[in-house]
């Protein structure tokens, strides 16, 4: 069994650079783009919130606030993880994309807590009927911030600080529908509970997707093995490698929220050539999406002190 689909890689020694075409393209214009467009949406919720003496619209634009911060706190996130290592930070600051998810996975819960209060305080003595100009901000926040979403939705899945992102745009792409649903609602029926009660309903989706980048991140933080990768896989594939007998020390973990490393003791025997290397590297780069691995290949595992599964 020859691993013949790597044929276009002639040197295997040249993945650790084309390893990197997986990571996910920068989203630089989607988080310029996003932060504009909201900034200048929070402006505008300001100007028409104080000239319209509406609460509701001023403490909107506070909220909106709080996802240029989120897009800004990404953005650095992204671009700190691209910088170059140095001989102070040899991995250079991918870990800044994961402190960047975390701090937005915080972000996300404060906000669910603020429209609960929010929502709760309404119940309780309900304010005055949303106007014509509530409709049209809020149905404004719905198109600003569903396409600020829908400009991270591609890279959601695969970069958890994109994540982040893109689910302070959706929540609040969710809070304006509602504000916009409630109010037209209210002026037909009358009913003024349902506009905290829609606030509510949206407090807990955001609370449960919240919930899961909050567990993602501090994961990824913990040096946690990356959603999406089986070590068990990986091990089993390691002990097939031709002439390999034991495997041990394998640790895989994530150096930013899109680039996964491992590193791994083989215990092989007849030794080994750069060949060997080259061709494990570029699998585990094919196969698990793991673009930066180390392997320590020895004789005899009698002599290595991490050799014990308990050691680290």
């Amino acid at each position: 069994m020859a691993h013949h689909h790597h044929d276009h890689d002639p040197d295997g020694g040249a993945h650790g650079h084309a390893g990197h075409s997986h990571v996910p393209d920068s989203f630089g214009a989607a988080f310029a783009i996003g932060a504009s467009l909201n900034t200048a949406f929070v402006v505008a919720e300001l100007i028409f919130g104080y000239s319209a003496n509406s609460l509701a619209l001023v403490s909107d634009a506070v909220h909106n606030f709080s996802d240029v911060i989120a897009l800004l706190l990404a953005w650095a996130g992204a671009w700190l993880a691209g910088k170059r290592p140095t001989d102070t930070h040899t991995y250079g600051y991918r870990r800044a994309s994961i402190l960047a998810a975390l701090a937005n996975a915080g972000l996300l819960l404060i906000a669910v807590g603020g429209i609960a209060v929010e929502a709760i305080n309404r119940l309780r003595e309900p304010a005055e009927v949303a106007s014509w100009t509530v409709v049209w901000v809020a149905a404004l926040g719905i198109l600003i911030n569903g396409g600020t979403a829908l400009l991270f939705m591609r890279g959601r899945d695969t970069d958890l600080n994109v994540r982040g992102a893109y689910l302070h745009m959706a929540a609040d792409a969710a809070v304006s529908l509602g504000v916009v649903v409630a109010a037209l609602l209210i002026m037909t029926t009358g009913w003024q509970w349902l506009d905290p009660t829609i606030s509510l309903v949206i407090a807990l989706v955001v609370l449960v997707s919240g919930w899961e980048l909050a567990r993602d991140s501090v994961n990824l933080a913990l040096d946690a093995v990356p959603k999406g990768i089986d070590l068990k896989a990986v091990r089993d594939y390691l002990l097939t490698l031709e002439g390999v007998i034991e495997v041990h020390d394998l640790h895989i973990w994530a150096m930013s929220t899109s680039e996964t490393a491992l590193t791994a003791h083989l215990v092989r025997p007849g030794g080994h050539d750069d060949a060997f290397l080259h061709q494990v590297c570029a699998e585990l780069s094919h196969r698990f999406d793991i673009h930066h691995a180390t392997l320590q290949v020895e004789i005899s595992s009698e002599t290595c002190r991490l050799a014990p599964a308990e050691t680290v």
